[in-house]
């Protein structure tokens, strides 16, 4: 399977990493969010980055203004297995990626505004040394999105605002399996799914606001070609090379047209904002993902026969298993000056997979600091970093015909940059 090709821009879009949130949820979408460990995301308002998050927020602003964001996320992760040995450790499985996304903001009048945001809501990176011992289960993985979301906001009075969008999500997945020298399997392919938003902002005073927004599911239909044991001369029935019956899975493996379906959560969040005194505000979220609709890896095309369950059209099936979860933050701001806004929050990341060697999923715990830089009326920068401290997990995954152990820790780390410009 061979991936369509796109701008480069575009293509830089999709970066992103399993390790800093749920399941392989992206949450990296502004510095400022960042420093406070996006607590209060769906309340705050302060630049355009805004938009990721809650729609209504754009009625709050009174000038245009664009946000250009970027990210680097830096994971830590070692695997380690009790029954393999040494054969079954492997060190830094999760690349570095780098995660931009950009917004714009476009006040109407005092009622209408509208905006367009770019950016990533999911994405995971996996990726084993090539003479990995354990790679029939582990091997190469990624799914990466990017959602192109265009959005409007109505003011409906001085309290209460309301918006909403709509999300073209553009995504594509690899999977390589291999064992020793021999593929198992070979997939890349990409497509487009199409979702919607919604948000409320109620501000009770310039003080203090609530906001909630709701993000769809989407589904995205993947297409592209396949090459595996399912599409091998043993799948075929071919035994005309006089080979042993347990080479054949390996050899003549035809390249086939096939389509892979991902369901990708719906997203509740719930935030609010308060500013205490003339220096000091608080801000808090509490995040809802539906991880249950993820469902099973099944990558399908007419031509391709699973030889282990004697499935015909379905070239390869990873079984996944999903659970919704949550995601708490805290965040304080101090306002130093008129030029300088300092950052701190704290944010608890359920886990939301049961853990595998493509998907290490964990509990995260988040600590983060950041920073604004008002460098004049209408331009301002943001700066953040954040240490993502994952728990250590155990887990089981069968790796051919054997079910090993394996434990999955380490951390990452995040450093975010934003500029705010004002027209």
């Amino acid at each position: 399977m061979r991936i369509n090709k796109v701008a480069l821009a575009v293509t830089a879009l999709l970066a992103a990493s399993q390790v800093q949130a749920a399941g392989f949820q992206v949450s990296e979408h502004s510095a400022s969010g960042l420093g406070r460990a996006f607590a209060g995301e769906a309340a705050i308002g302060d630049n355009a980055a805004s938009l990721a998050r809650n729609p209504a927020l754009m009625a709050t602003f009174d000038k245009a203004q664009l946000s250009v964001v970027g990210s680097y996320v830096s994971p830590e992760i070692d695997v380690t297995s009790s029954t393999m040995g040494a054969a079954g450790n492997a060190n830094d499985v999760a690349p570095s990626q780098v995660v931009p996304a950009m917004y714009y903001i476009q006040p109407i009048n005092d009622q209408w505004a509208a905006g367009l945001a770019i950016y990533s809501n999911y994405g995971v990176g996996t990726e084993y040394p090539t003479n990995y011992a354990a790679n029939p289960a582990a091997g190469t993985t990624s799914i990466m999105t990017v959602n192109f979301n265009p959005n409007v906001s109505y003011r409906i009075n001085e309290q209460l605002s309301l918006g909403a969008g709509v999300s073209v999500v553009y995504a594509t997945a690899e999977l390589e399996r291999n064992s020793g020298a021999a593929n198992i399997a070979d997939m890349e392919g990409d497509g487009y799914g199409f979702g919607w938003n919604l948000g409320a902002l109620y501000e009770i005073n310039e003080n203090n606001r609530l906001g909630i927004s709701y993000k769809s599911k989407v589904k995205t239909e993947l297409e592209g070609d396949y090459k595996g044991i399912s599409t091998s001369a043993a799948s075929r029935g071919d035994t005309s090379s006089g080979l042993p019956v347990q080479a054949l899975p390996f050899i003549d493996q035809k390249t086939v047209d096939g389509t892979l379906d991902i369901n990708l959560p719906s997203i509740l969040e719930v935030s609010g904002y308060h500013k205490l005194t003339d220096k000091f505000a608080v801000s808090y979220s509490w995040q809802y993902s539906t991880w249950s609709d993820f469902g099973d890896i099944v990558a399908e095309g007419d031509k391709c026969y699973d030889v282990t369950t004697g499935t015909p059209g379905v070239c390869l099936e990873k079984k996944e298993d999903f659970s919704n979860s949550s995601r708490y933050a805290v965040g304080g701001e101090y306002y130093l000056s008129e030029a300088i806004i300092l950052r701190a929050g704290y944010a608890f990341d359920e886990q939301a997979g049961a853990s595998t060697l493509s998907i290490p999923d964990t509990d995260r715990q988040w600590y983060t600091a950041g920073m604004t830089y008002k460098a004049s009326p209408a331009l301002s920068f943001d700066f953040a970093a954040a240490l993502v401290a994952g728990k250590e997990i155990t887990f089981t995954e069968a790796v051919g015909t054997s079910e090993h152990e394996f434990t999955s820790s380490g951390d990452a780390y995040i450093y975010s940059a934003q500029m705010n410009y004002s027209f």
